[in-house]
């Protein structure tokens, strides 16, 4: 995986192996072999490479968009992308246990679905509303300031 994703990574960032060898202070050769899957990185360069690209390094390591049937760029440090949910006849949805853990989502939480025409749908958890409208602007506060 680390292969791919280092790959992928190079190409989304437009940067070639020389750019990339550069930054991290390796060889063109040895950003060849790690991205053809003959060697791997060693924790430091991948700290380096996790930092040049704003991933984690999980992520650098781990992240499989093909296990989940989407075509996707790996997601930037602190941003996650959870897999997929198919909707129930009456419009329930199941949320990944993994964005339960991170979001620290328990059962009997309350959940706020906002909706944007343009943007999509926002599921917050109710604990988090607060600091959520801190970080987003709306169209009518951009004009009273």
């Amino acid at each position: 995986m680390i292969s791919t994703n280092l790959k992928k990574l190079r190409l989304h960032h437009k940067l070639t192996q020389e750019e990339v060898a550069f930054r991290i202070n390796v060889s063109r050769q040895v950003i060849a072999k790690w991205e053809k899957g003959e060697s791997t990185p060693d924790l430091g360069h991948c700290q380096a490479l996790a930092k040049l690209y704003n991933v984690s390094i999980d992520n650098l390591v781990n992240f499989n968009g093909e296990d989940m049937n989407v075509i996707i760029p790996i997601p930037p440090k602190g941003k996650h992308f959870f897999g997929v949910a198919k909707m129930g006849e009456r419009g329930q949805i199941v949320i990944p246990k993994k964005a339960r853990d991170v979001f620290q989502i328990e059962p009997g939480d309350t959940l706020v679905i906002l909706g944007d025409e343009d943007r999509g749908l926002a599921i917050v958890p109710e604990k988090m509303m607060h600091a959520f409208f801190n970080l987003v602007q709306t169209p009518f506060q951009k004009e009273d300031e």
